[in-house]
């Protein structure tokens, strides 16, 4: 799923390519990526893009006459850039084409997505709080009025453990599960540990750690063409998606804990004190 880091340089590439260019058409492909209707998506044609912002892993689109085109992507969805759009509308299908937007220029980009789920959205909205998941985003933890004090406050009496809470969107807007993962290695903390647990100490080591990760990552990003991010990501991650291999810290191995739809990847001695941690998935199937 692309998190914060690859959505800022989507935002970065985009205002590059589309501010001040004529939307000349918008083509939904896939009936499921469309999650409103009113205004319909042809308000937006024959109107200019004024600007791109990133709302924690979301894209929005602003055009001169107000409205907004605000994108999720994901798990499995991505945005693919064209110098030259086909000729020709896209035809309906079972490909992972979810939907099209050419320019004035013949340039455009299509938004893809592989897989069965599609969860992929896309709102039109005159407002992008009327989008229910950017109403209830938390802070973006890049933002300059975003410090360690303001940090401390969301983490005050929170039971969970501090994987579920960095990931919670409406905490911190914009981490999900691969920088979650690198942010607590950063940080040598347990996925597990208790969030209202921490002392101010190991507040201040994940402060640290988050921005840290997260800035780097942008860093790295930073004016990577859209097709090569995804590679881009994966090869700055550290132990997520990297079970089985060495810790780059101190070669401990990689281990991993499997959920239902997702799983997390740890060093052992630089976040557990050595002690792997119980895959309750593998648990059950053991029984």
């Amino acid at each position: 799923m692309p998190e914060l880091p690859e959505v800022e340089a989507l935002r970065d590439f985009l205002t590059e390519h589309l501010v001040g260019h004529e939307i000349v058409r918008v083509l939904p492909v896939a009936i499921s990526v469309l999650k409103t209707y009113d205004p319909p998506l042809t308000a937006v044609e024959g109107h200019r893009v004024t600007a791109v912002r990133r709302r924690g892993k979301f894209l929005d689109l602003s055009t001169d006459d107000g409205l907004h085109l605000v994108t999720h992507l994901a798990r499995a969805g991505w945005l693919h850039w064209r110098d030259r759009l086909p000729d020709g509308p896209p035809r309906p299908g079972k490909g992972p084409l979810a939907l099209r937007v050419a320019l004035e220029t013949g340039e455009g980009f299509d938004l893809t997505e592989a897989g069965t789920q599609k969860r992929l959205a896309v709102h039109l909205v005159r407002d992008p709080r009327e989008v229910p998941g950017v109403a209830r985003l938390g802070p973006d933890p890049l933002a300059a009025d975003f410090d360690e004090q303001r940090f401390a406050g969301l983490l005050t009496g929170e039971r969970r453990q501090l994987k579920g809470a960095l990931r919670d969107q409406s905490l911190i807007a914009g981490v999900g599960n691969a920088y979650s993962d690198e942010i607590l290695h950063a940080a040598r903390m347990s996925p597990f540990k208790l969030a209202a647990s921490l002392t101010p100490e190991e507040v201040h080591v994940l402060y640290e750690a988050l921005r840290t990760t997260l800035t780097e990552a942008v860093e790295r990003s930073r004016g990577v063409a859209a097709g090569r991010l995804k590679a881009e990501k994966k090869s700055g991650l550290r132990v997520h998606g990297r079970t089985g291999e060495p810790c780059p810290v101190c070669g401990d191995t990689i281990r991993e804990v499997s959920f239902s739809d997702s799983s997390l990847q740890y060093c052992p001695t630089c976040q557990t004190n050595g002690k792997p941690l119980a895959d309750r998935r593998m648990s059950r199937l053991l029984k």
